[in-house]
């Protein structure tokens, strides 16, 4: 496999293809524009609420231990919380807390009535449990969507909050306008927390899913027959153009810092001369991960879940 980086700048795209015409620039799915879509459909829902309730929707965060990109995160969602009119709490807890600190704050937060929605931000850590503090959360207000609940009626197709990443995804995926039922779809990657949730989804809306791992012996062939290439393998420039279907959707998941900036885990230059539509990195998947928080929050806070 190829760690070999593209650029992150990218080109304008002008071209809409059908699946396997002939390769002209791929048009960009500009994950920004529809995350401020979303965010601007969330403040008028959580007016909404606020008028019918008395309170806005609540979200609150569990932070522990000290870890940097994690306190940017949470900083930022807590400033999205802001803009779109939806309460915020932030509980950060020392490295050392104990896990029965930390599910007694969760048990706390499960049992008040101003807290919509609870995300606890990983990692964790090492001596806590990830997934054993996620399946504290109750169903109903686990707005990251991965506690075995919330995991267990998504593979079902049953009611319930979805992981916020794979919701992105296919929001993105319903902006291209293609019908998903029938085409084939390569997932590449198997994580809990994005791979096999989109797996699901995608299956969900009908298509034939393929899903690479670790352990596939032709990652490249599989990405080839794909009409939606999901890519979230955190392996900078895994996917390169010649591994693309002409014409095909591609979202790139990965998210790389290297010394030239944030790249994907596609070859991005390479794939806009091949691919139909593409996300860029930045401003792809990234901004509709925090909208499709902020989305699940008010869901959760009006009971549709």
């Amino acid at each position: 496999m190829t760690t070999s980086s593209p650029l992150a700048a990218a080109p304008e795209g002008v071209g809409v293809l059908t699946f396997g015409s002939p390769a002209t620039p791929a048009t960009l799915i500009d994950g920004a524009a529809l995350a401020a879509a979303e965010r601007a459909a969330v403040a008028a829902d959580a007016a909404s609420f606020l008028f019918r309730h008395g309170r806005r929707p609540g979200l609150a965060t569990v932070l522990a231990g000290e870890d940097a990109a994690s306190r940017v995160y949470v900083a930022s969602k807590h400033r999205a919380c802001e803009e779109a009119g939806v309460e915020s709490f932030r509980h950060e807890l020392s490295a050392d807390a104990s896990r029965a600190e930390v599910l007694g704050l969760i048990d706390d937060l499960n049992a008040d009535p101003a807290v919509d929605g609870i995300l606890c931000q990983l990692p964790v850590p090492r001596h806590l449990d990830g997934a054993d503090i996620a399946a504290r959360v109750a169903p109903g207000k686990d707005v990251d969507g991965l506690s075995p609940a919330s995991a267990g009626a998504l593979a079902l197709g049953l009611p319930g909050l979805r992981p916020c990443t794979p919701l992105g995804v296919m929001r993105l995926l319903e902006s291209t306008g293609r019908r998903l039922r029938g085409l084939n779809a390569t997932v590449v990657g198997a994580s809990d927390l994005v791979g096999k949730p989109v797996g699901q989804l995608l299956l969900q809306a009908g298509a034939t899913v393929t899903q690479c791992h670790i352990d596939t012996r032709d990652v490249a062939g599989a990405c080839r027959t794909a009409d939606v290439l999901i890519v979230a393998a955190g392996v900078p420039g895994l996917v390169r153009g010649d591994w693309i279907k002409p014409g095909a959707i591609v979202i790139d998941v990965g998210i790389n810092r290297l010394a030239s900036g944030l790249v994907g885990d596609v070859a991005f230059h390479e794939a806009t001369e091949v691919a139909g539509w593409i996300t860029p990195v930045p401003g792809g998947v990234g901004p509709m991960t925090i909208a499709m928080l902020l989305q699940n929050t008010l869901q959760a806070a009006w009971g549709l879940t």
